[in-house]
């Protein structure tokens, strides 16, 4: 993440010219690419929480537990694709924020509170799936919307106040902005240690320990449904098929943006040469490329979740077919009425 430090700037080599130099940005195909996942992402995503927001809402008002969960997440979809074109703009603008430090830093502040938001509901979501298949009377009493409620308020007052302290330890400009006329937005380097331990407990945190609940959860859940006799083995599909896609979608997103912020901060913190032809901005300036692709990566999770509310909630299935069957009766309607119309406009006209 985009980080500041007061150094003190010796005559032989300065921070700035450091910091500027360690890995260069110009105009390359990145930013064409990168520009294409990121509308991409915003007009699927906008469609698809768009469509599922009526069907989640209906089942958060019939208190579901699992409806709450998932307008959590939809709402912090939302927020987030709302700061998606300043995104795009960016790397319109190959590499150039042009929009002011603030909004910078109020982009990736919604950047990555909704990434770990999201991680987060998903790991709410699995607990509460294995909690309903393996112990279904022990739970019942205590699975209620108020439950649901407070656990998502905690999930986000504990993402949102990390990343608040994380941007008032900011000082909103980055040490080579002044001196080189590079506008980036949170592409700092090198990076600082205090960041670099800060990424690595982001990533055993806000990932690892996630991925262990997420793992054990439907562990438990694919267990305890391949011994019961009750369920027929479309069902059984129907549940592995879930499982493993749950975690194969948080896998894709979210894994090798986590693996290569590890790696990248574990070389700046074993290194003590961080000038520009050192080995540290050489690995900067060579995985750039694929640690932007991962972050854009990242994003699509805007796009699946929704394809996940649908999955995970027979509720939610139907709310959807229930809509899609007033839309076509509707269609229907206003066809045969508008059939009604000419013939009547026809028959006036003889």
């Amino acid at each position: 993440m985009k980080a500041t430090v007061n150094i003190t700037v010796t005559p032989s080599v300065t921070a700035s010219n450091s910091t500027a130099l360690c890995v260069k940005i110009g105009e390359n195909a990145i930013s064409d690419f990168l520009m294409s996942v990121y509308i991409l992402v915003f007009i699927f995503g906008l469609i698809f929480n768009v469509l599922t927001l009526g069907p989640i809402w209906q089942q958060v008002r019939r208190q579901n537990v699992l409806g709450i969960f998932l307008l959590s997440l939809s709402l912090s979809d939302m927020l987030f694709l709302f700061t998606m074109p300043l995104w795009i703009n960016y790397y319109r603008q190959d590499h150039r924020w042009q929009l002011g430090d603030i909004s910078c830093n109020v982009a990736g502040f919604f950047y990555y509170s909704n990434m770990y938001i999201s991680i987060y509901l998903l790991c709410c979501i699995s607990v509460d799936r294995c909690l309903v298949v393996t112990y279904p009377l022990r739970c019942k009493t205590h699975r209620t919307s108020a439950y649901a409620w407070a656990q998502c308020g905690i999930v986000y007052v504990v993402v949102v106040v990390l990343h608040i302290m994380v941007l008032f330890n900011d000082n909103l400009t980055d040490v080579h902005d002044d001196v080189n006329d590079n506008d980036r937005c949170y592409e700092t380097y090198p990076l600082q240690k205090p960041i670099a331990l800060f990424n690595m407990i982001r990533v055993g945190v806000g990932f690892l320990l996630p991925l262990l609940v997420l793992g054990v959860s439907y562990w438990k859940v694919l267990a305890t449904v391949g011994q019961s006799p009750g369920l027929s083995a479309q069902a059984k599909k129907k549940v592995r098929l879930l499982s493993f896609g749950v975690i194969g979608i948080f896998s894709i997103c979210f894994a090798p943006y986590h693996i290569i912020l590890l790696i990248r901060s574990l070389i700046f913190y074993h290194s003590d040469n961080t000038l520009p032809e050192g080995h540290y901005c050489q690995f900067e300036q060579n995985t750039h490329f694929f640690f932007s692709c991962t972050l854009a990566l990242s994003s699509l999770n805007c796009v699946v979740d929704p394809v996940l509310y649908v999955l995970v909630s027979n509720g939610v299935q139907e709310e959807v077919k229930m809509c899609c069957r007033r839309n076509r009766k509707t269609l229907t309607e206003d066809c045969a009425l508008t059939s009604q119309n000419r013939g009547k406009n026809n028959a006036n006209l003889i």
